[in-house]
């Protein structure tokens, strides 16, 4: 569903992402882990379009997404970035209804059945209707970030991407947001996210693609890609792994 082929990119004449190929699955959930500077947001930043490569493709469904119209990328893919702007005056359902943009003409102004339809499943599957009128600089942390995960709902997107989405969020609303995007992965949402927690990231991901300097040190399963070599290559710290109830954890020891 999603693929990039040679990608290399970043900031103007600095190279951050080096010969960077995956390809993910419809229906798979996927995490970029790193240290920081490895290039996880660089990453997702040229696979969502709002960086272009200095050189190879990200395909989607087999098209280079940034030879396409950004609202036709829009009715596929949609992204919930490390930090949101917060509209004045917008009401959480105004701001849920923006996400149908990409699948109205320019000159429809009012919503469709379909498009209050899609507003209002997204704000369900969020938990957010009894929410609807309210505005969103009044809302916590953990339901704005909800508003604006419900806001990439909205547009009905195969893949989503998602950036530190757990950032801010203290345990219970962290947990309370991974889970709800599990059901929806479940239910065939496609997922990358980038995680900062490595143990959230082997507790919900299928596979794991640890960056290490702008290029991909390893990918595969959690217990295949997290392992005490790799995490000292990558992270410069000596770990201890165990199987828990929710799979497998790690625990740090000591800087190396």
């Amino acid at each position: 569903m999603l693929e990039t082929q040679q990608l290399v990119g970043g900031y103007k004449t600095t190279i951050v992402i080096q010969e960077v190929n995956l390809c993910l699955q419809t229906g798979e959930w996927l995490s970029l882990v790193g240290a920081n500077g490895s290039g996880k947001s660089t990453l997702l930043k040229l696979m969502s379009r709002i960086l272009q490569p200095s050189s190879g493709v990200v395909l989607l469904d087999g098209k280079a997404i940034h030879t396409q119209a950004p609202q036709i990328v829009a009715q596929r893919l949609a992204l919930l970035p490390q930090q949101q702007r917060i509209p004045n005056g917008l009401t959480v359902q105004q701001l849920v209804g923006l996400g149908r943009s990409p699948h109205q003409p320019w000159w429809q102004w009012e919503p469709t059945a379909d498009d209050r339809q899609k507003v209002q499943a997204a704000l369900a599957e969020t938990q957010l209707e009894a929410f609807g009128d309210r505005p969103v600089e009044q809302l916590s942390g953990g339901e704005r970030q909800r508003a604006f995960l419900a806001l990439a709902l909205a547009q009905d997107p195969k893949v989503l991407l998602l950036d530190e989405p757990t950032t801010f969020l203290d345990i219970r609303y962290q947990l309370q947001l991974l889970e709800l995007l599990k059901q929806l992965n479940r239910q065939g949402l496609t997922i990358i996210t980038v995680l900062h927690d490595v143990n959230l990231a082997a507790r919900y991901s299928d596979r794991i693609a640890l960056l290490n300097q702008g290029k991909i040190w390893a990918i595969d399963s959690p217990e295949q890609v997290l392992t005490p070599d790799n995490l000292a290559e990558v992270f410069g710290v000596e770990v201890s792994l165990f199987m828990s109830e929710v799979g497998l954890q790690i625990c740090p020891i000591a800087p190396l």
